[in-house]
């Protein structure tokens, strides 16, 4: 059998259950799964006040720097370590830490987008798209947003009307035909976190 990762891509709507399956897997198998985030990888844009660089459209693929994602995700498959960019919601912008990933068995890489990248999707091994009704993601994306990045209530709702709903009907829900396998009920459907789970632990021993 060949010697190289397993990637495991997990996409789905902002607030779907992405980031609680990833957490759940990776606890099961801290020292044989590796995680990488598209959200980490939003264009910089040093060049631009905050206030214009709250206004762009950070649900369009046009917003991440997928290239250098999908260099990374290579050099992850080779068993190279890799340097990925960090990103603050509260200014906006990219900042100058970098978090170390080091090549693990598993490399789970998770993004609303993920899918819609021909590149990265040839990279992913078996795609996954969590879907969730629109209304928990939105309720769920409000919490996360309000609480954890300094967000106003108007603001989260202004921008789920005019950017997130119009890009996620766009551009995240057609990619859910890429997937291998569709999860309901979020980060909380056991069924299929066994499902994964079993397949993770299978990669992992086979050697």
């Amino acid at each position: 059998m060949e010697d190289r990762p397993l990637v495991i891509g997990i996409a789905g709507g902002s607030g779907s259950g992405k980031s609680t399956i990833t957490e759940r897997i990776k606890e099961q198998f801290p020292d044989n799964v590796a995680v990488i985030c598209h959200d980490n990888y939003y264009k910089s844009h040093d060049d631009m006040p905050l206030e214009d660089r709250a206004k762009i459209n950070y649900d369009h693929p046009d917003a991440f720097d997928t290239f250098l994602m999908v260099e990374d995700l290579k050099k992850l498959k080779e068993w190279q370590t890799v340097e990925i960019p960090t990103y603050s919601y509260i200014v906006h912008n990219r900042l100058e830490e970098t978090i170390t990933v080091e090549p693990k068995d598993v490399i789970l890489a998770e993004g609303i987008l993920l899918f819609e990248d021909e590149a990265m999707r040839d990279l992913i091994d078996i795609k996954i798209f969590v879907d969730a009704p629109a209304d928990l993601r939105f309720i769920r994306r409000m919490l996360r947003d309000v609480n954890e990045r300094g967000r106003t209530l108007d603001s989260v709702v202004s921008q789920y009307i005019t950017t997130v709903k119009p890009m996620h009907d766009k551009f995240v829900e057609p990619t859910k035909d890429f997937a291998d396998i569709i999860v309901t009920g979020g980060g909380f459907n056991e069924i299929a976190i066994d499902i994964i789970s079993s397949k993770v632990a299978a990669w992992v021993g086979r050697k």
